[in-house]
């Protein structure tokens, strides 16, 4: 019994022993492997330099003036004056539709209107006037008659008071002096309602005559005007669909004019891209066949947000159109929104964001270890960032290998450019390798192991 239990001591010894060693080896290696845990890494220094942000965005080249042309009336085109290619200024003739219906509407309405004119003249020359006379005659005769009428009622009145003559006679004088009065009331009524009224309402007649007629010829004279057609602005023509003989129909196309001497190229930009955007901002076209960008200027940054694709137009026009940019191409566009020309600049690829949203960058420093250093971003393009704060000039800033650094790591610093892991292979295949080169070169056969 003794035995066994010393038997159980010794085994248990054992056993906390190994435990021992195992638990040394394991903190001895963790600690080791802490030790050794470097990370390679690439380190350019932080410079001063200018940096531009740039917009690029596919546009589609337009003229900045386009006149589609439709006739107003359907009509058979009797002559054509251009082609494709014609350069045409404002207002000249482009073509003629057959007009003759036209041309018999409006003379008729010329003769209409002559004879208006005519009526006018008479009216306001003789008609007036001899109406005005003839009023002012009857008014005078009636205040005579009424005159006369009533010495005539005062004499037999007075010799009816002295009983020289019947009652009849008066009455019949009475009589006589009530319808002289009337008709006195009657013709200085006309008189001065024709003075007052009729002669404006009359003038306003003929006038209102003559201007209708005015009207329907302008009518007349505007349909004839239809049937020639003519350019609106200057340009050269790109299209003319139709031939002579053929039927223009109304509001549908027959030509098409370009003013091709000032061209811009439209595109639809984020909003969040056209925010930093202005009118006047250097740009560039890159035009397909061509070797170098045109230069340019955004004219146009839309004040209102596009509702079907929730963006915003921009306009781009060449300062020198070349005769390569035809309207209908696609280029591509480089505006320039913003340029720093003393900044504190690291490669973009060097920048890095925090799980807290925080931009930083890492450090290597003189103790061999990665810094963090939190920055403030400004301008960034596809190339460099500008640091506005954070770090300065000639900082060294980890360009290659920080993604995901934590703070402190150890680092090594290489030089750019630098094999990583060059494919050494082990010494003795290689030797091998070698070996059974030269003996295929010397024509041998390796034998078997086997047969060996």
């Amino acid at each position: 019994m003794m035995t066994k239990m010393k038997r159980c001591r010794q085994f248990r010894g054992m056993w906390l022993a190994c435990a021992g060693l195992l638990l040394s080896a394991i903190g001895c290696g963790s600690k080791e492997e802490e030790k050794q845990t470097v990370v390679s890494v690439q380190v350019t220094p932080a410079q001063r330099g200018a940096i531009s942000q740039t917009v690029t965005a596919e546009a589609v080249v337009f003229p900045l003036q386009q006149a589609t042309i439709v006739p107003k009336i359907t009509s058979t085109i009797t002559e054509l004056y251009v082609d494709r290619g014609s350069h045409v200024k404002k207002g000249d003739l482009l073509a003629r539709l057959e007009n003759k219906d036209l041309a018999a509407a409006a003379e008729a309405s010329k003769g209409e209107l002559d004879q208006a004119e005519a009526t006018y003249v008479t009216t306001v020359g003789a008609s007036l006037p001899q109406q005005l006379q003839k009023a002012q005659g009857d008014a005078a005769s009636a205040k005579a008659a009424l005159d006369a009428a009533q010495k005539v009622y005062d004499s037999r009145k007075s010799l009816f008071e002295q009983g020289a003559i019947p009652r009849r006679d008066l009455d019949s004088a009475e009589v006589a002096l009530v319808q002289a009065r009337a008709a006195n009331d009657q013709a200085q009524k006309q008189l001065a309602d024709l003075q007052r009224i009729g002669k404006e309402q009359l003038l306003k007649s003929a006038q209102g005559t003559r201007e209708a007629s005015e009207g329907h010829y302008h009518a007349a004279a505007a349909q004839l005007s239809y049937s020639e057609i003519r350019s609106p602005i200057d340009g050269v023509v790109t299209d003319r669909p139709l031939y002579v003989g053929d039927l223009a129909t109304a509001n549908q196309p027959m030509l098409v004019v370009m003013n091709t001497s000032r061209i811009i190229a439209k595109t639809h930009v984020p909003q969040t891209e056209a925010a930093s955007l202005k009118i006047g901002n250097a740009a560039e076209l890159k035009v397909p066949g061509l070797d170098e960008p045109l230069s340019a200027r955004v004219t146009l940054v839309s004040p209102a947000l596009d509702p079907a694709s929730t963006t915003i137009e921009v306009w781009v026009e060449a300062r020198k159109p070349d005769p390569a940019l035809r309207p209908g191409m696609s280029v591509e566009t480089s505006m320039t929104a913003k340029t720093a020309k003393d900044a504190v600049l690291v490669p973009v690829a060097a920048v890095f964001k925090s799980n807290e949203g925080d931009e930083y960058v890492l450090l290597a420093g003189s103790d061999q270890k990665a810094h963090q250093k939190k920055v403030q971003v400004g301008i960034r393009n596809k190339d460099s960032a500008q640091i506005v704060s954070g770090i300065n000039p000639g900082d060294p800033v980890i360009t290659s290998g920080g993604y995901a650094v934590p703070d402190g790591t150890s680092v090594k610093v290489e030089q750019p450019g630098a094999p990583e892991g060059a494919d050494k292979g082990d010494p003795d295949e290689k030797k091998a390798g070698d070996d059974e080169k030269k003996d295929e070169k010397a024509g041998g056969t390796k034998p078997a192991k086997g047969k060996e």
